[in-house]
């Protein structure tokens, strides 16, 4: 499988994936347009072994929710992405068994070496 869960509204996101080499062989799916499923969050899952690594605390309702101060467990980060899209560390490319989330440079890196 090749998909990548993103925004389109998000600048970020659009530079990363027009970073990437051969995406014309992805699906994309706009979390925001179709919300993720708990299937689709538990591939990911399956991956990562993390809803934590899923989960983006630079999301604006992470502070205006004051979930900064709680100690969440997995299960509270599998709720929170699924409750609401901007939770989800984006964006999500998936290149067969390989993840790679977030837009850290790292990530983004390993994400272009890995479909070069």
């Amino acid at each position: 499988m090749r998909k990548i869960y993103f925004l389109k509204t998000c600048d970020t996101c659009k530079r990363i994936i027009k970073s990437l080499p051969n995406t014309d062989t992805f699906v994309f799916q706009d979390i925001k347009e179709e919300p993720i499923s708990v299937k689709q969050l538990e591939e990911m899952y399956a991956l990562t072994n993390s809803y934590e690594v899923l989960f983006s605390k630079r999301a604006k309702l992470y502070k205006e929710m004051g979930l900064k101060e709680e100690v969440l467990q997995e299960n509270d980060f599998k709720r929170y992405i699924l409750e609401h899209y901007t939770f989800l560390n984006r964006p999500v490319i998936i290149v067969e068994d390989k993840i790679f989330v977030g837009n850290s440079p790292k990530s983004v890196q390993a994400a272009i070496d890995t479909l070069s």
